[in-house]
């Protein structure tokens, strides 16, 4: 396994005659729809929502600082617009290049499997190999990327669960994830230094496109495409999942 390559970003002025109570109904309303956008989306793929699941970081937290930008809603829920779909991609940049790439000439797919309870999974399918699924995580904080690998008999593999989280609010269009502490340590331990310095990230076009991307520093730069224009044939579960 290639760990190293799945290692892969308005306010408007009130006038000033318009005094506070009157800008305050209509605040109220615009975050009420974001929120509405976000249950919904969220809650309607992958089956009906559990009560007992509401999205992280909704504005039922009591704690108004802990609530996420409004782009990372606004990020998931469009990805959560293709639930159930699946889409081919292809490689857009790979530098370096690399002799042994496990991407080259395969066929890459990534289906929009789960998306409930403030989480996403999707896994990517490279070839016969299902060992991957990227999961989308919304926390009070903003958004975790991890990245699930598994073995073909559904056990864990060694370097599974890494990726990082959002350090900046990002927009509705593409969302950016530095490497976590927990996932530096685990790169670390398992000789994969290189991958120390992963920053990941990913947009997303609502039936356009859909990109997955690793950059470092010193030039590293994997980016795969997929085409949300034209849905493919859903592909099999992947290992350890029904």
């Amino acid at each position: 396994m290639n760990t190293a390559a799945m290692d892969p970003r308005a306010a408007s002025k009130q006038s000033s005659r318009v005094g506070p109570r009157a800008a305050l109904p209509a605040e109220r309303r615009r975050v009420g729809l974001r929120s509405a956008l976000s249950l919904l989306m969220l809650g309607a793929c992958g089956g009906a929502p559990s009560p007992a699941a509401p999205v992280a970081g909704t504005p039922a937290a009591a704690n108004e600082s802990a609530v996420p930008p409004a782009a990372v809603g606004q990020f998931l829920a469009r990805i959560a617009q293709h639930c159930g779909q699946a889409f081919a991609g292809h490689i857009v940049a790979n530098q370096p290049p690399a002799d042994d790439d496990p991407f080259a000439g395969k066929s890459l797919i990534m289906h929009v499997r789960e998306c409930r309870g403030g989480t996403l999974k999707i896994p990517f399918h490279v070839g016969d190999d299902h060992s991957r699924t990227w999961v989308l995580t919304r926390t009070a904080e903003g958004l975790r990327l991890e990245h699930e690998h598994r073995h073909e008999d559904g056990s864990a593999a060694e370097v599974t669960m890494y990726g990082g989280a959002t350090a900046a609010p990002g927009t509705a269009s593409r969302q950016e994830f530095p490497v976590g502490a927990g996932s530096i340590a685990m790169f670390e331990r398992e000789g994969l230094g290189a991958s120390v310095t992963n920053t990941w990230a990913m947009e997303i076009e609502p039936g356009q496109r859909f990109l997955y991307e690793l950059s470092r520093p010193g030039g590293r730069l994997f980016q795969v495409e997929f085409d949300l224009t034209a849905p493919v044939e859903r592909p099999q579960a992947p290992w350890g999942y029904e």
